[in-house]
């Protein structure tokens, strides 16, 4: 079964967000279980540094491309943060709902194996929430019409099967 262009646009934009958050999330809980952290700390490190890391690949590449710090900041927020925040509500509620995972220590398979699926999950989910928010020309669709010198709106209307063309002629 192939893809849409839309749907691999939108698993791209999701892997993007999913490697800057699974970096945060892992250090985060790494840290925190290191250090013996409680459960509600250890979150808040966590996604605090998913976000960090998150807008991070997408504010450094803008920013190199001539952006000033400002906009960059901005286009990394609008491009970002709905995908962040879905990718890591489903992340750490899947953490907390398996038994012992918070509790199991760095050596303990569980901990691992529990991180590894909770962040799996949360691609799977957060994929058709990036789609509508490109359709829309939204989210990672703001940084994608940088890339191609045109509004994100123009690049993927085209693609949404849904998309009210008339408006376009």
């Amino acid at each position: 079964m192939a893809l849409d262009a839309l749907t691999r646009t939108a698993v791209t934009a999701t892997l993007h967000c999913l490697t800057g958050c699974a970096i945060g999330e892992v250090l985060g809980l790494t840290l925190a279980t290191w250090w013996g952290w409680a459960t509600a700390p250890s979150i808040a490190l966590a996604v605090g540094l998913a976000f960090v890391f998150g807008y991070a690949f997408t504010f450094v590449p803008v920013l190199r491309s001539g952006m000033s710090v400002r906009r960059a900041v901005g286009v990394a927020l609008a491009a970002d943060t709905v995908s962040i925040v879905t990718m890591e509500v489903i992340d750490n509620g899947v953490m907390l709902a398996v038994p012992g995972a918070m509790d199991a220590g760095l050596s303990d398979p569980l901990f691992w194996g529990a991180l590894a699926f909770a962040l799996t999950v949360a691609f799977v989910l957060t994929v058709p929430v990036n789609r509508w928010l490109i359709a829309r020309g939204k989210g990672h669709a703001v940084v994608h019409g940088l890339h191609h010198g045109h509004t994100a709106h123009d690049d993927h209307a085209a693609h949404d099967d849904h998309a009210d063309h008339s408006a376009h002629v």
